[in-house]
Protein backbone atom coordinates (compact mmCIF):
# COMPACT_ATOMS: atom_id res chain seq x y z
CA UNK A 1 0.00 0.00 0.00
CA UNK A 2 2.54 2.37 0.54
CA UNK A 3 4.53 1.73 -2.37
CA UNK A 4 1.22 2.23 -4.38
CA UNK A 5 0.41 5.45 -2.97
CA UNK A 6 4.18 6.95 -3.87
CA UNK A 7 3.94 5.47 -7.13
CA UNK A 8 0.91 7.66 -7.74
CA UNK A 9 2.79 10.59 -6.67
CA UNK A 10 4.93 11.94 -9.99
CA UNK A 11 8.13 13.35 -9.94
CA UNK A 12 8.40 11.84 -6.95
CA UNK A 13 11.31 9.00 -5.59
CA UNK A 14 12.27 7.97 -2.10
CA UNK A 15 15.71 7.49 -1.00
CA UNK A 16 18.20 6.98 2.20
CA UNK A 17 21.53 8.86 3.16
CA UNK A 18 23.90 9.17 5.92
CA UNK A 19 23.36 12.14 8.24
CA UNK A 20 24.70 12.66 11.51
CA UNK A 21 25.69 9.48 11.70
CA UNK A 22 22.21 7.55 11.26
CA UNK A 23 20.14 6.95 8.07
CA UNK A 24 17.40 8.93 6.94
CA UNK A 25 14.70 8.48 4.49
CA UNK A 26 13.50 11.50 2.38
CA UNK A 27 11.23 11.68 -0.61
CA UNK A 28 11.79 14.09 -3.52
CA UNK A 29 9.38 15.94 -5.52
CA UNK A 30 10.38 17.44 -8.68
CA UNK A 31 14.55 16.94 -8.28
CA UNK A 32 15.38 18.19 -11.35
CA UNK A 33 14.11 21.78 -10.80
CA UNK A 34 15.87 24.56 -11.39
CA UNK A 35 15.47 26.76 -8.58
CA UNK A 36 15.88 26.85 -4.37
CA UNK A 37 14.77 23.90 -3.11
CA UNK A 38 12.81 23.91 -0.52
CA UNK A 39 13.36 20.95 2.24
CA UNK A 40 9.73 20.66 3.89
CA UNK A 41 9.95 19.64 7.70
CA UNK A 42 7.03 17.83 9.16
CA UNK A 43 5.96 17.82 12.59
CA UNK A 44 6.29 15.31 15.99
CA UNK A 45 3.93 12.47 14.46
CA UNK A 46 3.80 13.34 10.62
CA UNK A 47 6.33 10.72 8.29
CA UNK A 48 6.74 12.11 5.08
CA UNK A 49 4.49 10.32 2.85
CA UNK A 50 1.69 12.35 4.92
CA UNK A 51 2.78 15.72 3.52
CA UNK A 52 2.96 14.51 -0.11
CA UNK A 53 -0.67 17.03 -1.03
CA UNK A 54 1.35 19.44 0.41
CA UNK A 55 4.76 18.86 -1.45
CA UNK A 56 3.08 17.94 -4.93
CA UNK A 57 2.19 21.68 -5.59
CA UNK A 58 5.04 23.25 -3.64
CA UNK A 59 7.03 20.92 -6.73
CA UNK A 60 5.55 22.53 -9.45
CA UNK A 61 8.21 24.83 -9.91
CA UNK A 62 11.17 23.40 -7.30
CA UNK A 63 12.73 20.52 -5.87
CA UNK A 64 11.19 19.97 -2.49
CA UNK A 65 12.57 17.44 -0.55
CA UNK A 66 10.32 16.11 2.86
CA UNK A 67 12.48 13.75 5.51
CA UNK A 68 11.18 11.24 7.72
CA UNK A 69 12.10 12.67 11.12
CA UNK A 70 14.57 10.70 12.92
CA UNK A 71 12.33 7.69 14.94
CA UNK A 72 9.70 8.09 12.36
CA UNK A 73 8.55 6.91 8.85
CA UNK A 74 11.25 4.82 7.35
CA UNK A 75 13.92 6.31 8.70
CA UNK A 76 16.39 5.02 11.49
CA UNK A 77 15.27 3.76 14.99
CA UNK A 78 16.42 2.66 17.67
CA UNK A 79 16.98 2.74 21.36
CA UNK A 80 18.83 5.10 22.65
CA UNK A 81 18.81 7.53 19.98
CA UNK A 82 18.53 11.48 20.55
CA UNK A 83 15.47 13.38 19.82
CA UNK A 84 16.92 16.91 21.27
CA UNK A 85 16.81 19.69 19.21
CA UNK A 86 20.22 19.90 18.28
CA UNK A 87 20.11 16.26 17.06
CA UNK A 88 16.85 16.83 14.70
CA UNK A 89 18.92 20.63 13.18
CA UNK A 90 22.09 18.59 12.78
CA UNK A 91 19.97 16.17 10.66
CA UNK A 92 18.73 18.57 8.72
CA UNK A 93 21.85 20.40 8.24
CA UNK A 94 23.90 17.17 7.03
CA UNK A 95 20.92 16.47 4.48
CA UNK A 96 20.96 19.92 2.62
CA UNK A 97 24.71 19.36 2.64
CA UNK A 98 24.75 15.56 1.67
CA UNK A 99 22.39 16.20 -1.17
CA UNK A 100 24.12 19.32 -2.15
CA UNK A 101 21.23 21.75 -1.48
CA UNK A 102 22.10 24.86 -2.07
CA UNK A 103 20.95 28.38 -0.33
CA UNK A 104 17.43 26.05 0.54
CA UNK A 105 14.67 27.64 1.93
CA UNK A 106 13.43 25.26 4.70
CA UNK A 107 9.32 25.18 5.95
CA UNK A 108 9.11 23.58 9.10
CA UNK A 109 5.33 22.55 10.56
CA UNK A 110 5.41 22.35 14.20
CA UNK A 111 8.51 20.92 15.66
CA UNK A 112 9.37 20.77 12.11
CA UNK A 113 9.30 25.02 12.44
CA UNK A 114 11.37 24.74 16.23
CA UNK A 115 13.77 22.54 14.32
CA UNK A 116 14.29 24.91 11.24
CA UNK A 117 14.83 28.07 13.65
CA UNK A 118 17.58 26.30 15.25
CA UNK A 119 19.31 25.03 11.88
CA UNK A 120 19.29 28.88 10.87
CA UNK A 121 19.99 30.44 13.56
CA UNK A 122 23.71 27.82 13.93
CA UNK A 123 24.04 27.44 10.67
CA UNK A 124 24.18 31.03 8.81
CA UNK A 125 24.89 31.40 5.21
CA UNK A 126 23.20 27.73 4.85
CA UNK A 127 19.64 29.43 4.18
CA UNK A 128 18.13 31.56 1.58
CA UNK A 129 14.62 31.98 3.02
CA UNK A 130 12.09 30.21 6.13
CA UNK A 131 8.75 29.60 6.85
CA UNK A 132 7.50 28.60 10.18
CA UNK A 133 4.84 27.46 10.55
CA UNK A 134 2.87 27.06 13.70
CA UNK A 135 5.74 26.08 16.00
CA UNK A 136 5.43 25.55 19.51
CA UNK A 137 6.31 28.63 21.67
CA UNK A 138 6.28 26.44 24.94
CA UNK A 139 9.54 26.46 26.84
CA UNK A 140 11.28 27.45 30.15
CA UNK A 141 9.11 29.67 31.95
CA UNK A 142 6.55 29.78 29.07
CA UNK A 143 2.93 28.01 28.75
CA UNK A 144 2.93 24.61 28.16
CA UNK A 145 2.35 23.52 24.65
CA UNK A 146 -1.48 22.70 24.24
CA UNK A 147 -1.61 19.42 23.42
CA UNK A 148 -0.81 16.80 25.81
CA UNK A 149 1.64 13.85 25.42
CA UNK A 150 -1.38 11.69 26.29
CA UNK A 151 -3.15 12.82 22.50
CA UNK A 152 -0.61 11.41 21.06
CA UNK A 153 0.11 8.53 22.03
CA UNK A 154 -3.72 7.35 22.49
CA UNK A 155 -3.63 8.14 18.63
CA UNK A 156 -0.61 6.13 18.20
CA UNK A 157 -1.61 3.51 20.18
CA UNK A 158 -5.09 3.64 17.97
CA UNK A 159 -3.49 3.27 14.90
CA UNK A 160 -1.02 0.69 16.38
CA UNK A 161 -4.22 -1.49 16.88
CA UNK A 162 -5.63 -0.98 13.61
CA UNK A 163 -8.06 1.81 14.09
CA UNK A 164 -10.27 2.85 11.20
CA UNK A 165 -10.79 5.77 9.65
CA UNK A 166 -14.70 6.19 10.71
CA UNK A 167 -13.54 6.02 14.44
CA UNK A 168 -10.73 8.43 13.52
CA UNK A 169 -13.08 10.64 11.31
CA UNK A 170 -14.72 12.79 14.64
CA UNK A 171 -10.74 13.22 15.79
CA UNK A 172 -9.75 14.91 12.64
CA UNK A 173 -13.16 17.53 11.34
CA UNK A 174 -12.50 18.34 7.97
CA UNK A 175 -10.10 15.79 7.06
CA UNK A 176 -10.21 13.54 3.89
CA UNK A 177 -11.00 10.07 4.54
CA UNK A 178 -7.69 9.46 2.10
CA UNK A 179 -5.72 11.57 4.39
CA UNK A 180 -7.12 9.85 7.42
CA UNK A 181 -6.12 6.69 6.04
CA UNK A 182 -2.64 7.64 5.43
CA UNK A 183 -2.58 8.61 9.00
CA UNK A 184 -3.39 5.61 10.45
CA UNK A 185 -1.00 3.77 7.55
CA UNK A 186 1.90 5.96 9.42
CA UNK A 187 1.62 7.17 12.64
CA UNK A 188 2.38 3.68 13.76
CA UNK A 189 5.82 3.76 12.85
CA UNK A 190 6.62 6.92 14.91
CA UNK A 191 8.60 5.21 17.43
CA UNK A 192 7.27 6.05 21.07
CA UNK A 193 10.29 7.17 22.88
CA UNK A 194 10.61 9.78 19.73
CA UNK A 195 7.62 11.20 20.55
CA UNK A 196 8.06 10.99 24.30
CA UNK A 197 11.21 12.58 24.56
CA UNK A 198 10.33 15.09 21.77
CA UNK A 199 6.82 16.34 23.67
CA UNK A 200 8.97 16.60 26.85
CA UNK A 201 11.60 19.13 24.64
CA UNK A 202 8.30 21.25 23.45
CA UNK A 203 8.88 22.47 27.45
CA UNK A 204 12.70 22.17 27.95
CA UNK A 205 14.15 23.45 24.95
CA UNK A 206 13.86 27.74 24.36
CA UNK A 207 13.89 28.92 20.86
CA UNK A 208 13.41 32.53 21.80
CA UNK A 209 16.45 32.85 22.29
CA UNK A 210 17.41 31.82 18.36
CA UNK A 211 15.23 34.17 17.33
CA UNK A 212 17.37 37.42 16.43
CA UNK A 213 20.03 34.72 14.60
CA UNK A 214 17.60 34.61 11.72
CA UNK A 215 18.95 36.33 9.84
CA UNK A 216 16.90 35.43 6.22
CA UNK A 217 13.46 36.91 5.30
CA UNK A 218 11.48 34.62 7.17
CA UNK A 219 7.73 34.52 7.12
CA UNK A 220 5.58 32.84 10.27
CA UNK A 221 2.58 31.50 9.48
CA UNK A 222 -0.04 30.85 12.37
CA UNK A 223 -3.39 29.43 12.50
CA UNK A 224 -6.53 31.26 14.17
CA UNK A 225 -7.88 28.86 15.06
CA UNK A 226 -5.26 26.86 17.72
CA UNK A 227 -3.71 27.67 20.35
CA UNK A 228 0.04 26.80 19.33
CA UNK A 229 1.08 30.20 18.37
CA UNK A 230 -1.18 33.41 19.56
CA UNK A 231 -1.54 36.79 17.73
CA UNK A 232 -0.01 38.47 20.42
CA UNK A 233 3.08 36.05 20.38
CA UNK A 234 3.54 35.80 16.50
CA UNK A 235 4.06 39.71 17.19
CA UNK A 236 6.03 38.80 19.86
CA UNK A 237 8.24 36.65 17.57
CA UNK A 238 8.29 39.27 14.91
CA UNK A 239 10.04 42.05 16.87
CA UNK A 240 12.39 39.16 17.62
CA UNK A 241 13.48 38.52 14.47
CA UNK A 242 15.43 40.63 11.84
CA UNK A 243 13.70 39.96 8.73
CA UNK A 244 10.29 38.68 9.85
CA UNK A 245 6.61 39.07 8.83
CA UNK A 246 3.58 36.62 10.16
CA UNK A 247 -0.10 36.13 8.53
CA UNK A 248 -2.50 34.13 10.34
CA UNK A 249 -4.50 31.54 8.56
CA UNK A 250 -8.14 30.38 9.17
CA UNK A 251 -7.24 26.77 10.05
CA UNK A 252 -6.78 24.26 13.33
CA UNK A 253 -3.03 23.48 13.86
CA UNK A 254 -3.04 21.52 10.89
CA UNK A 255 -3.39 24.10 8.32
CA UNK A 256 -2.67 22.23 5.04
CA UNK A 257 -5.18 19.92 6.02
CA UNK A 258 -7.79 22.73 6.82
CA UNK A 259 -7.31 24.90 4.55
CA UNK A 260 -4.81 24.33 1.89
CA UNK A 261 -5.72 27.14 -0.45
CA UNK A 262 -4.77 29.88 1.92
CA UNK A 263 -1.42 27.86 3.11
CA UNK A 264 -0.42 27.60 -0.57
CA UNK A 265 -1.08 31.24 -1.60
CA UNK A 266 0.40 32.63 1.71
CA UNK A 267 3.77 30.78 0.82
CA UNK A 268 4.20 31.37 -3.18
CA UNK A 269 3.39 34.98 -2.24
CA UNK A 270 6.53 34.79 0.11
CA UNK A 271 8.76 32.62 -1.79
CA UNK A 272 8.02 34.64 -5.33
CA UNK A 273 7.88 38.30 -4.19
CA UNK A 274 9.47 38.60 -0.90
Amino acid sequence: MRAAHLASVPHCRGAHCLANGIRLHYLDFNPDAAGAPILLLPGITSPAATWAFVAQPLAATRRVIVPDLRGRGLSESRAGLGYALEDYAQDALELVDGLGLRQPVILGHSMGARIAIRLAARSSGVVSRLVLVDPPLSGPGRAPYPTPLSSYLTAHEAASRGATVEAFRPLTPGWSDPQIALRLQWLPTCSVEAITRSHAGFHEEDIFPDLPFLDVPTLLVFALRAKVVSADAASEMVRRMPNGRAIGIDAGHMIPWDNLDDFLTAIAAFLDHG
